[in-house]
């Protein structure tokens, strides 16, 4: 095993760098003397750490979209219609799935046939082929910091040309962009790419240049326990603060029963300060992002805004550092950037609604936290102990072992015999817990909750009740009970 949770030396870094940069032409317009300087002259206001710790001091929820298209001035008017008429405080830049897959020759005739038709022929913005100088044109035609987000197993390059190319956050992690996308990939494979990647960031960290990252919270977004997210986010966090990295923003998806929603939050806020400061990373800021549902929408607009409404409220509620907003033609495929604005209005308005309530500290809501946090050290505890103190190589071990179990993915690195279910309240629990090393007590604290549903449904506690929750939201309900 290559894995080792420690940091690249300059030599190991350098030299892994002249390949990474040979990857695709563009690589070779990458100066970090030239990147540090241009990230210099982004101001404040335009730095994505920075403008997320001031809304942590104001006490509001920062709202972000997610959006991108092929086409480089139809990408900038479609972040400035989200700017402006959707009142984000935050941007994103979505990139295409050739580029996440490293398949550069087929973005770049993605972008020639978009060229052709007038209308994007990708489902995002191709960073890699168009390279630095056009990144810096997007970036710096903005108001609002600006964020790539995108589902990369293997992002090295594609870090380079955004951190030179002005973006001052980057997505993603060794797990959580490997095994709910990816099916091939090997686990150490994704944690040694995203070394590199949080090496980089810690390389511009020591330049001076805070750079944000941000782990992706829901994984597969299906029914997801908060324990096993939130012990994904401290993994993956312990991982890129070794390398250097000291801004980095923990995530959570939307489950739906808002006392857990809202306990899952304050249970990772919790739990992620902890193991920086257990394992002497006391100068990384951490902040949080709540996504909103990321399961099926329903197809009525005025049903989905509804979803879209109740994400904004337990993102509020948990005070979470910043929201990612859905869209009400989530059910239907790529939203018009009118629709996009409009949910993000709609959340700014509950928001602004809730900002002076909090339930972070009501009885229900401390009882529920620290049953997540318990859970949440249980994984991580293992995590320990089978890399004997190394987290990347107790990582590689949880999951030959099932230790980490992710529902609902496709990585066949991923042993796949976890199911989830929600009890009668809403929150999500565990029908088969295969290999988790919880105890005993939390063990029969899940079972006892699923009892109560089955014996107010009066049905066994089965997989139907899987299937059932699946479909619900799309239906209009969150609990998928007999009908």
């Amino acid at each position: 095993m290559k894995i080792k949770n420690q940091k690249l030396s300059n030599d190991t870094f350098f030299s892994e760098r002249e390949e990474v940069l040979q990857q695709w032409p563009t690589g070779k317009e990458v100066d970090l003397d030239d990147a540090v300087d241009h990230q210099k002259k982004i101001p404040l206001t335009r730095r994505f750490g920075e403008v997320l710790a001031r809304g942590v001091e104001e006490q509001r929820t920062l709202i972000q979209p997610r959006a991108g298209v092929a086409l480089t001035g139809e990408h900038i008017k479609l972040l400035q219609f989200l700017e402006s008429q959707g009142e984000a405080d935050l941007l994103p830049t979505t990139v295409d799935s050739y580029t996440r897959l490293n398949r550069y020759n087929e973005a770049e005739n993605g972008i020639e046939k978009s060229k052709e038709t007038g209308r994007s022929m990708l489902n995002g913005f191709p960073i890699v082929n168009y390279g630095v100088e056009v990144c810096r044109n997007v970036t710096s035609a903005l108001k609002k910091p600006v964020q790539v987000r995108h589902g990369t197993p293997d992002a090295r390059l594609l870090t380079e040309i955004s951190i030179a190319g002005g973006f001052t956050s980057f997505e993603g992690g060794g797990i959580s962009y490997n095994i709910p996308y990816s099916k091939d990939h090997s686990i150490e494979e994704t944690l040694l790419n995203w070394q590199y990647t949080d090496r980089l960031v810690g390389w511009y960290e020591e330049a001076g240049i805070s750079i944000n990252r941000e782990p992706f919270g829901p994984l597969t977004g299906t029914l997801i326990p908060p324990f096993i997210s939130n012990s994904v986010a401290v993994i993956e966090t312990l991982l890129a603060a070794t390398q250097g990295v000291k801004d980095i923003t923990v995530g959570y998806g939307q489950c739906g029963n808002l006392i857990q929603d809202v306990s899952a939050i304050r249970a990772l806020t919790k739990v992620t300060r902890e193991y920086l400061d257990k394992f002497g990373f006391h100068d990384v800021r951490i902040t949080t992002v709540f996504h909103q549902w990321m399961g099926g929408f329903p197809q009525d607009e005025a049903k989905a805004f509804g979803v879209i409404s109740w994400g904004a409220a337990a993102a509020a509620l948990a005070k979470a550092s910043k929201v990612i907003v859905k869209t009400p033609h989530e059910a239907m495929g790529v939203p018009t950037k009118e629709a996009n604005a409009a949910g993000l209005r709609a959340t700014k308005q509950v928001i602004s609604m809730l900002k002076d309530q909090d339930l972070r500290e009501i009885p229900a809501v401390l009882t529920e936290s620290e049953i997540i946090a318990e859970e949440t050290r249980c994984i991580l505890a293992k995590v320990e102990e089978l890399g004997k103190g190394d987290y990347a190589v107790g990582t590689v071990a949880a999951f030959e072992a099932g230790v980490i179990d992710i529902p609902f993915a496709p990585s066949r690195y991923n042993m796949g015999k976890v199911f989830p279910a929600r009890d009668n309240l809403g929150a999500v629990r565990l029908l088969q817990m295969g290999n988790l090393p919880l105890t005993a007590e939390l063990k029969e604290f899940h079972r006892s909750k699923l009892e109560e549903r089955a014996k107010q449904e009066k049905r066994p506690v089965s997989f139907q009740m899987v299937i059932d929750d699946v479909y619900a939201i799309g239906k209009g309900f969150l609990v998928g009970r007999p009908r």
